[in-house]
C-alpha cells in the first residue's frame, strides 16, 4: 500500500502541522477545508512555521520551499478523489467527524485509506461509520506538529495489517516515533496528561492555589515545561473537556468526571489562546492569569 499522495480534512492548528510535516517529508499534500478563510490562514501558519524551522537551522530554504510547492488547498472534498491517504484533522466532537467521512467515502476511491487525527475517540466507532474499517486508522499527532516527536498509532478492530504498516511508514517518514496505543478512550498520552490537567482545574475550583501558584508549582516542583494550566489553554479548553467526557463516558470511572469550572470556561466560551482567554488573559501584551 503505497502513499504519495495526502488529503488533509481541516485547515486549522492540526490540519496545518500534519500538512507541514507531510509535504517537508515529500508527500502531495492536499488541504480541504469548507473556509476559504480558515485555507488562506493554513498556508501563512505553514510558511511562519517553516521559517522558524529554518531560523533554528533545522531545515533549509530549499526545503521550505519545496514543502510549500507541495501543498495545495481545496473548499471542495470531491477534490480529494485521487488522495492515496486522507486525514481528517477536524474539531474533536464525534457527530462531526462521522459526518465528515459519510461524506468523504462515496467521492475517495475504494482503495484509499482513511485516518482520524482524533485525539480520544473510538476508532472501531469511527471506522464503522465508513465504507472502508479495514482500511481506517487512528493517527494522533501531537501539538505543535511541527515540534513535537510522537505520533500515537491506533487500530480499531476491523484495521488490517497492511492499513498499519502503511501508517508506521508514514510517520517514519515524516520523522516522527509512533506509539502503538490499544483503541480504549483517550489512548495513552491524553489518558494520562487530561486527567492530570483536570486535576489542576479542581485544584484551582477549590481553592487550594491560584493559576500562578499552580503553574509555578507544577513548572518547578516536577520541572514540567509548562505548567497544567497554561498547557490547558494552549490545547483549547473545549478539546480539553471533550476528552474527559469521553473518558469519563467511556470508563465510567467518577476520577474522569470534568471538573465544573472547566465547564464554565467553555460555556464562557473562554477557551484559551485560541480565543484570547482560557486561565490566562492573552490580549495584553502579556498573558494575565484570570484566577
Amino acid at each position: 500500500m503505497k502513499v504519495e499522495r495526502i488529503g488533509v480534512i481541516g485547515a486549522g492548528q492540526m490540519g496545518s502541522g500534519i500538512a507541514h510535516v507531510c509535504a517537508l517529508a515529500g508527500y502531495d499534500v492536499l488541504v480541504e477545508d469548507l473556509n476559504p478563510e480558515a485555507l488562506s490562514k493554513s498556508l501563512g501558519l505553514i510558511a511562519k512555521n517553516l521559517q522558524r524551522q529554518i531560523g533554528r537551522d533545522l531545515i533549509t530554504e530549499a526545503d521550505a520551499k519545496g514543502a510549500l510547492s507541495r501543498i495545495r488547498t481545496t473548499a471542495n472534498m470531491d477534490d480529494l478523489k485521487d488522495r492515496d491517504l486522507v486525514i481528517e484533522a477536524a474539531t474533536e466532537n464525534e457527530q462531526i467527524k462521522r459526518k465528515i467521512f459519510q461524506d468523504l467515502c462515496p467521492r475517495i476511491n475504494r482503495n484509499t485509506m482513511i485516518a482520524s487525527n482524533t485525539s480520544s475517540i473510538s476508532i472501531t466507532r469511527l471506522a464503522a461509520s465508513t465504507d472502508r474499517p479495514e482500511r481506517f486508522i487512528g493517527l494522533h499527532f501531537m501539538n505543535p506538529v511541527p515540534m513535537m516527536q510522537l505520533v500515537e498509532v491506533i487500530r480499531g478492530i476491523a484495521t488490517e495489517e497492511e492499513t498499519f504498516e502503511a501508517a508506521l511508514d508514514l510517520v517514519k517518514r515524516v520523522g516522527k516515533t509512533a506509539a502503538n496505543a490499544e483503541d480504549f478512550p483517550a489512548f495513552i498520552v491524553n489518558r494520562i496528561l487530561l486527567p492530570m490537567i483536570n486535576e489542576a482545574i479542581y485544584t484551582l475550583y477549590e481553592g487550594v492555589g491560584n493559576v500562578e501558584a499552580i503553574d509555578t508549582a507544577m513548572k518547578l516542583g516536577a520541572n514540567h515545561p509548562m505548567g497544567p494550566l497554561q498547557l490547558a489553554d494552549f490545547i483549547g479548553l473545549d478539546t480539553c473537556l471533550s476528552v474527559m467526557q469521553v473518558l469519563y463516558e467511556g470508563l465510567a470511572d467518577s476520577k474522569y468526571r470534568p471538573c465544573p469550572l472547566l465547564v464554565k470556561y467553555v460555556e464562557a466560551g473562554w477557551l484559551g489562546k485560541k480565543t484570547g482567554r482560557g486561565f490566562y488573559d492573552y490580549r495584553g501584551e502579556h498573558p494575565v492569569p484570570t484566577r
